[in-house]
């Protein structure tokens, strides 16, 4: 199966910013370790990440018809998107959203997912290992 990796703002200075939250990896270090762990291995793997919410929609529509799965954890985006709830919506690809740290347990206003509806599934507060979870949940849908 072939599942796309998408990763919002700011995740690309995973392992320099708030590592008390988000770890010491850095985003290299996840993806390896993704692509690295064993549910992973029999599925072909897609990652991207953006800073720009356009390219991320640009991104997920120019795949929508070639992938299996999305698995996303859209950082800041996830709060205030409408336009990315809408492309995920609109692309009808089964899509997981992933956040390493629990945004239930933080600020009220990251407790709030404009995504969370039009996603199969949310993992929230299992660190990187919430990756892993959405590939096998996609898997096995």
């Amino acid at each position: 199966m072939k599942f796309l990796i998408v990763n919002g703002p700011n995740l690309n200075l995973l392992g320099e910013r708030e590592p008390e939250i988000y770890g010491a990896d850095t985003l290299a270090d996840l993806t390896q370790w993704i692509a690295e762990h064993e549910s992973a291995k029999s599925h072909e793997l897609h990652f991207y990440q953006s800073n720009h919410e356009g390219q991320i929609i640009d991104f997920l529509h120019a795949h929508r018809t070639s992938a299996d799965g999305v698995v996303i954890n859209p950082g800041g985006l996830t709060h205030y998107s409408v336009a990315l709830r809408d492309a995920i919506a609109g692309c009808q690809v089964p899509t997981v959203e992933v956040h390493i740290s629990d945004i239930h347990a933080r600020e009220e206003f990251r407790q709030v997912s404009m995504v969370k509806d039009v996603c199969m599934a949310q993992i929230s507060g299992h660190g990187k290992l919430g990756y892993v979870e959405a590939i096998d949940l996609l898997a096995k849908r």
